[in-house]
This record gives structure tokens, sequence and C-alpha cells, in this order.
């Protein structure tokens, strides 16, 4: 059986796969990033049996437009996986997209997870990937990954925080000599701060929104702290007046919007705060030195490096690709293995 399953290596390509809450990326040793898709997936309903009509863009698109017989969900909450049969689904789809050879080989895949992932969580995580049809499966946690995408010398015996703003999860981590000294994991991101633009639109302008307008709010104008006029740019926006019931366009402003993020905002700034409290003083001295890098999609808020910069008096900077972090992270310990092992765990 072993001997079957080293042939079935032979021919297949081992890939890192970044199981998003809002994205997934799909990185394929020797080839880089080959694909980045929305973590959505759109079912039929017959005679309750859920038969998969879209996955990726195509879903992300029917997302809060389905009539009854149809659903679109995210399988994955907060970087775990919430709906087991339909994230399997998906990430069989994502790997025959990558893989069109033969459904005769099998690949290696790494896949990262949150620090703060229970091992039922990440036991479940492991056990969707094999059953899409991995023939091994490794698991690394997304700071590691995180700080390894965003170029950061986290084998050395120098202090290095990382903070990965994901669509679910922030995740702070100080790192050192390849690995985790303190990290922490708050169930704040991307989708807490679209939440947050959909109430405070409901509570001040009784006006409700979906999540694809929030999401538009937050990319387009979305900041993490008053512009300097009081007002800054604005956008005309289309929900359902909750007073009489119709549509209605309003316009809003990057003041209000700043004004509805100021929670989500703080919660992460805080957890700065916390991780630096909780850092070892010759860490802290390091980070003090170096800086605090900011990765994932939610790092891209606009001036979020100045609030938390304002915060914790710490120079503050964004990676270059930060979308595409972690899935870096995770392909570079694919392609780097060895080197990485103690890192990536095959077993648990």
């Amino acid at each position: 059986m072993f001997g079957m399953d080293k042939l079935m290596g032979m021919f297949a390509s081992d890939m890192a796969i970044d199981l998003g809450t809002a994205n997934t990326l799909v990185y394929v040793k020797g080839r880089g990033i080959i694909l980045s898709e929305p973590s959505v997936v759109a079912y039929h309903v017959k005679d309750g049996v859920k038969k998969v009509l879209a996955v990726g863009e195509d879903a992300k698109l029917m997302l809060g437009r389905t009539p009854g017989s149809i659903e679109a969900i995210r399988p994955m909450r907060e970087g775990v996986i919430a709906d087991f049969d339909v994230a399997e689904e998906m990430i069989k789809h994502f790997i025959r997209k990558v893989h069109k050879r033969s459904t005769f080989s099998k690949p290696k895949i790494i896949v990262c997870v949150p620090h703060g992932a229970t091992p039922v969580e990440k036991r479940a995580i492991r056990q969707s990937v094999l059953s899409a049809g991995a023939r091994k499966a490794g698991l690394i946690p997304e700071p590691i990954a995180a700080a390894i995408g965003a170029g950061m010398p986290i084998t050395d015996p120098t202090g290095n925080m990382v903070v990965d703003i994901g669509g679910g999860t922030t995740e702070v981590a100080v790192l050192s000599l390849g690995d985790i000294v303190y990290a922490r994991s708050v169930r704040v991101g991307g989708d807490r701060m679209d939440e947050a633009i959909i109430n405070y639109l409901r509570r001040q302008q009784n006006l409700l929104v979906g999540d694809a307008t929030a999401e538009r709010i937050k990319t387009s104008i979305g900041t993490a702290r008053m512009p300097d006029d009081g007002r800054g740019s604005s956008m005309l926006i289309r929900g359902r007046d909750l007073l009489n019931g119709v549509p209605k366009e309003t316009e809003i402003s990057q003041a209000q919007v700043a004004e509805a993020l100021s929670e989500p905002v703080q919660a992460i700034c805080e957890a700065v705060m916390t991780a630096l409290e909780a850092t070892p003083p010759d860490l802290a001295a390091d980070i003090v030195d170096r800086g605090v890098m900011l990765t994932g999609g939610g790092a891209l808020l606009g001036d979020l490096d100045l609030a938390l910069r304002e915060q914790t008096g710490l120079a503050v900077s964004i990676a270059d690709e930060s979308l595409n972090c972690v899935a870096l992270g995770t392909g570079k310990a694919l392609e780097y293995e060895k080197q990485l092992r103690h890192a990536i765990d095959y077993d648990s």
C-alpha cells in the first residue's frame, strides 16, 4: 500500500492551501499561487440531498440572491470549517481545478490553520483534505505562514511580530527561532468589519444593506481613523429603507465608515497591545527595533497602519503582497520542508 502511495505521489503536484474564511488560495510546488477564489459554495437541495452547483467566483455572485431551492454559503467561519460536507466539496473542486491530470495522482497538501484552532477543528480540516484526495495532509500555524510569506527572518534568534488580519480572525504573534513565542487569535476580521458597517447603517440611517454592499464600502472608502477634514471622500450606496420598506439610494462618507469600524479596529489594536505586554523583554526590545508587520486582506484597510502606530508607538509596515502572504508562506513551507519541519504538523 505504501508503495502505491509513493507511486501516486510521483504523478502528483504537491500543494499548499490557504483555506481562508473569505478566500481560498492554492499554491502548487514549483509554480507558485495558481488559484485564488472566494470560499463560497452554492448548492441545490432536492429530497434532502445537496448537489453542488457552483464554487468560488460563480457562487459568490449568488450570495444573498438565491431562490428558495438554492443555497449559497461560506463553509468556513472564523478560519475553521463550519460545514464539513460543503467544505470537502469546495476543497475537492479547487484541487481538481488545479490538478488537470488524472485522478490517479494524489498530492501531498499543507494547509494553514488559525493558531487558536482546537484539536477537533484541526482534525476536521485534516480529514476534509484527506477525503478530498490528498495522500498526506500537514497543518502549519497561520502566523508562521504569514511571517514566512512576508519575508520576515523568523529563523533568527530575534523577535518578529506579525499581525495577520483575515476574513474571520486576526492572528497576533511574536516569533523567534522559527517558532511561536506568543500568539493570540481574536475572532475579528474582514467579516466583523462588514457586520459593523451593516449595523451602523441600520442604526444611523434606517437603511438595510447586504454583505456585498458592506464589503464594497469597506474596500472603496474604508478607513481605520477619522479623516483630517472630518468627512473624507464619499460614495453612493443603495439598500432598503427600513421605515417604509422601499429601496433607496443615499450617500456615506469616510468619517461615517471610520465611526462604524471603530469597534473592530479597537479590538485589533487591543490584541496587539496584549501581545506586546506578554512578550519577554529581550524580544520586546527587538520588536521596538524592527516594528510590526501587517499581513492579510484586512491590512489593506485605509490608515490601519497609522491607527496601530498611534496606539503602540511602534513602526508598523504592511507586507508587499499582504493578501497572498499566508499562501506564499505555506507554499515556502512546502518547498523548504526540511528546514521548516518543526512547524508542520502531520499527525495530530
